[in-house]
């Protein structure tokens, strides 16, 4: 087993977290290159998990950003798709190896316009190191047996903590409620040996669940596979465990800089130097009461 500078073992966060038997570490490999945009993911999330449609529980909010009308993570928006419109050269045939989709068919061989979209659908990281976790004062966020990180609402008392404790921003408190709120992975249906319903709903394989291992053996060779077909900007983000955050339970595919999606380019958990500063505070607090001592022995 590797060891993390600061936190130890990095490969089984249910482990560490006190489950002595517990299922595989489960996540999500979510391949950028083949989504078409199309939301399933969201409304599946948004329907399976009771999540309210916008703040106020009626209808979309419309950004004027293309057809993003989620615009980002939140308390609701467990799942959101990202349109980016980006200028490119022309460039040589690249086949992307699209699916072929109720016959419809996205034609992805040919030049490429001046302009391409980048589509995503971003999703709680689920890290090995969560921020969140670390800093919740009432334990209302728990690390499931799947490795998986939890918000217990009947616990939760909306202290806010776990928003400014996570990396990615994606956190949030709900308005008029006051609790946090954040993809479960769907605890519930793991239970049942169900697949999250966003997987299940993505009709290109765009968002792939199962045993982590097994995603970063597939997402790799997928890299392998785009390089070879000249897609030489392809590359993995959040698969790393040597990572800032030991590795996300949820990774992606892109096919640009993870600023161009809204990302950070290399995330850290806040909570990652609260070890060493404990230790600091404690051998200064040490060092005075030395000092008080020796001051008080010397006066007597």
């Amino acid at each position: 087993m590797r060891e993390n500078s600061f936190y130890g073992p990095l490969e089984d966060p249910a482990g560490d977290a006190g489950y002595s038997e517990h299922p595989q570490r489960v996540g999500f490999f979510t391949d950028t290159s083949v989504c078409i945009g199309c939301k399933a993911c969201e409304v599946a999330c948004k329907e399976w998990n009771e999540v309210p449609v916008s703040g106020e529980g009626d209808g979309f909010n419309l950004l004027g950003m293309s057809f993003d009308n989620t615009g980002e993570l939140g308390a609701n928006s467990w799942r959101h798709v990202a349109f980016i419109e980006q200028p490119v050269p022309q460039r040589e045939t690249v086949d992307l190896g699209m699916p072929d989709i109720g016959g419809a068919g996205i034609d992805m061989v040919g030049e490429r316009p001046d302009f391409r979209w980048l589509m995503s659908s971003d999703v709680c990281k689920h890290c090995t190191h969560a921020g969140c976790l670390d800093v919740c004062p009432t334990g209302a966020l728990f690390r499931t047996e799947f490795s998986t990180v939890v918000v217990q609402q009947d616990i939760c008392n909306g202290c806010g903590y776990c928003v400014s404790g996570c990396p990615y921003g994606v956190i949030e408190r709900r308005e008029g409620d006051g609790r946090a709120w954040k993809c479960t992975l769907c605890y519930d249906r793991l239970h049942d040996g169900l697949e999250p319903a966003c997987a299940k709903a993505c009709p290109t394989d765009s968002i792939q669940f199962g045993p982590l291992d097994e995603l970063r053996e597939r997402a790799a060779l997928r890299v392998e596979q785009l390089h070879e077909r000249g897609v030489s900007e392809a590359r993995l983000y959040g698969h790393d465990p040597n990572d800032g955050v030991g590795g996300d339970g949820a990774f992606f595919l892109l096919l640009d800089e993870p600023e161009v999606y809204g990302l950070p380019p290399d995330p850290v958990v806040p909570t990652r130097d609260a070890a060493a500063m404990w230790r600091c505070a404690g051998m200064a607090a040490s060092a005075l009461v030395g000092i008080a001592v020796s001051a008080f022995t010397r006066r007597s």
